[in-house]
C-alpha cells in the first residue's frame, strides 16, 4: 500500500510537537511494515525512509496528491473533492455543530462519542525515542507537561497541588511570565519553567519526576503527555475529563475533579509502582499498535466504505471550563 501523509509542519519536529511526532512515527512504522510512504509537508522535511513532496500552501492539497498514491492520511477536512481514498484524523476539540467528514477518525473512545462516532485509534509513542526507563534513581519533583498558556490545561491547578504537597514542580511548556493569560507571573522558587522542551532534556525531566499533574479543565481528546510520563515511570494525577478515564486506571494514577483529593493522592504517591506505569504503556500504547489501528481503517476506505455511516457532529457543547473544585 502507498500512503500519503499530509502535515502542515516541518518534520521531524525538534521540540514537543505531539501531533507532528505521531505522524512521523507512524510513517516510520508503516515503512517497517512494508508499505510505501510519502510525506506532503513543508520544505525542510527530510527522512531516510520515505519520499517527501514539499507542501505548497498556496495550492489546494487535493491538487498535490501523486497519482501512484493509494490512500491519503489528512489532519483536516478536505475543502474540495479528493481524487484518492482518504481518512481525516481529528486530534482536537471542535465546539460547534458543523458536520465533520464521514471518514473522520478520533483519538479516543470519549472523543469519538462526543461527535456521535465509534471510530477511534489511540495514540501511541515510539518507545526507543525515550531511552530505557530507570526505576531505581531518586525522583526529585513533580511535572506539568502541556501548553501552559492554554487555560484549559490548568497550570495554576498544577502549581497549587505541588505547593500544597510541598513538592517542586517542573513546568514543561510554559514560562514564568505569561501575558497571554492576562498577566501571570509565578514567583515561587519551587516552580521551575522550561518552556517548549523536547528530546533528551524532556526525557530527563520526566524520568526524574515523581508524577505528572494533569488537572485539565476540558474534555482532553487524548493527551500524549500522559503516556509519555507513564512510560518513564511517572504516575498521573488529573481530572476525569475526556479520554483520561480510558488512559489512567487505579494502578497508574488517580483522577478527581477535587483539588483536595488530588493533593491527598500525591501525598501517597509511594503506593504507585514506577515500573508498572512503564509496563502499562509498553503493553497498550505503542506506535505499532496505533499504526495497525489506522491500517484497519485504510482497508475499510479502500474497500469503498465510509468510516462513519453519517458525518460526525458534536452531540452537545461543553462549558468553556469544566469544574475543578477545592
Amino acid at each position: 500500500m502507498h500512503i500519503l501523509i499530509v502535515s502542515n509542519s516541518v518534520l521531524p519536529v525538534s521540540n514537543y510537537g505531539g501531533i507532528e511526532r505521531i505522524l512521523w512515527w507512524m510513517g516510520r512504522e508503516l515503512h517497517q511494515l512494508g508499505h510505501k510512504v510519502t510525506f506532503l509537508a513543508p520544505a525542510g522535511t527530510s527522512n531516510a525512509f520515505a519520499r517527501v513532496i514539499p507542501l505548497n500552501t498556496n495550492q489546494p492539497i487535493e491538487l498535490q496528491i501523486p497519482n501512484d498514491v493509494d490512500i491519503v492520511h489528512l489532519f483536516d477536512k478536505p475543502k474540495e473533492a479528493m481524487p484518492k481514498p482518504y481518512v481525516v484524523v481529528n486530534h482536537g476539540n471542535i465546539n460547534d455543530f458543523e458536520e465533520l467528514d464521514s471518514n473522520t477518525i478520533f483519538v479516543s473512545r470519549n472523543h469519538a462519542e462526543r461527535y456521535q462516532s465509534t471510530a477511534y485509534v489511540y495514540n501511541g509513542i515510539h518507545l526507543p525515542d525515550y531511552g530505557t526507563p530507570s526505576f531505581t534513581h531518586k525522583r526529585t519533583h513533580l511535572h506539568f507537561l502541556a501548553k501552559a498558556a492554554w487555560r484549559v490545561k490548568n497550570v495554576k491547578g498544577a502549581i497549587d497541588i505541588a505547593r500544597q504537597t510541598h513538592n517542586k514542580l517542573a513546568v514543561l511548556g510554559g514560562t514564568r511570565l505569561n501575558i497571554k493569560m492576562g498577566f501571570r507571573f509565578t514567583p515561587y522558587p519551587s516552580i521551575s519553567f522550561y518552556g517548549m522542551v523536547g528530546g533528551e532534556k524532556k526525557n530527563h525531566l520526566l524520568s526524574q519526576s515523581k508524577g505528572l499533574l494533569f488537572p485539565v479543565l476540558w474534555h482532553e481528546p487524548f493527551g500524549i503527555a500522559i503516556i509519555e510520563s507513564l512510560y518513564l515511570g511517572s504516575p498521573v494525577f488529573g481530572t476525569p475529563y475526556g479520554a483520561l478515564p480510558e488512559l489512567v486506571n487505579e494502578e497508574v494514577g488517580f483522577l478527581s475533579d477535587k483539588k483536595s483529593e488530588l493533593v491527598a493522592q500525591v501525598n501517597d504517591l509511594g503506593r504507585f509502582s514506577n515500573k508498572r506505569c512503564s509496563e502499562y504503556v509498553a503493553d497498550n500504547f505503542t506506535m505499532r499498535q496505533t499504526t495497525l489501528g489506522y491500517l484497519k481503517y485504510y482497508e475499510k476506505v479502500l474497500n469503498g466504505q465510509a468510516i462513519n455511516a453519517t458525518p460526525p457532529k458534536l452531540l452537545a457543547q461543553a462549558p468553556k471550563f469544566l469544574p475543578f473544585y477545592e
